[in-house]
């Protein structure tokens, strides 16, 4: 495990309860990212394929939602904190310790990836890589939804997240990289800063393409917060 995930784990694993307290009904204030999130499990159960991975899970809140949304939603993250506190939460789920490079599950297995705010972490270098790994588990066809801060500049930002440093996206180069991992964008949301770090808040739906130009999905490298 690389020095940073190592850093954005045990950061993590000490703001477990108050992280989870702060998130638990986060959504009910931002019905922007839960109607992409509703239009995402509409879209994945449109695919026959309900299998979906909450990469990231943290406290388990939104496996859980996409779970009443109808989805077979399971979750996975690197802090066993976070793992720990999903799975006693919400037993009926099933709930993973594993890191978003390296994710536990067979190719092609799954109709939907749900990475919401857990590739922030992810230094820009090692983010093609990640993307790799989720194209990877993606059925042909199935979805990704990425959400994530954005800048209206022409490269990432980093800056001073509350927990450990992350990175601000400009929305066109990551819709790029998400179609050199083989998902192609169809759908894109952009609105109004949701923090006092004034970044726009964005929401990018793709689709798993039969073929990929990017890095091979069949393996793994690079790293990325799982929270």
């Amino acid at each position: 495990m690389a020095e940073h995930q190592e850093q954005t784990r045990a950061a993590y694993d000490g703001v477990v309860d108050l992280y989870a307290s702060l998130f638990a009904d986060r959504l009910e204030t931002q019905p922007f990212a839960r109607a992409m999130l509703t239009t995402f499990a509409e879209l994945v159960r449109d695919t026959g394929n309900r299998r979906t991975v909450d990469v990231g899970c943290g406290p388990g809140h939104l496996t859980a939602m996409l779970h009443d949304l109808g989805l077979d939603a399971f979750g996975i993250d690197i802090a066993p904190g976070m793992v720990d506190h999903a799975r006693r939460a919400r037993p009926a789920l099933r709930f993973d310790e594993a890191r978003m490079e390296a994710l536990p599950v067979e190719d092609r297995a799954l109709g939907g990836v749900l990475a919401h705010y857990s590739m922030l972490h992810t230094p820009p270098g090692e983010l093609p890589a990640l993307l790799a790994e989720q194209a990877r588990v993606l059925a042909y066809g199935g979805l990704i939804m990425v959400s994530f801060f954005a800048t209206d500049g022409p490269e990432p930002v980093r800056f001073d997240h509350k927990v450990t440093p992350a990175y601000s996206w400009p929305v066109d180069r990551l819709a790029e990289m998400l179609a050199g991992a083989g998902l192609a964008t169809f759908a894109r949301l952009i609105h109004d800063p949701a923090s006092e770090r004034g970044f726009l808040d964005a929401h990018l739906l793709a689709r798993r393409t039969p073929a990929t130009s990017g890095p091979s999905a069949s393996g793994s490298g690079g790293a990325g917060r799982s929270a």
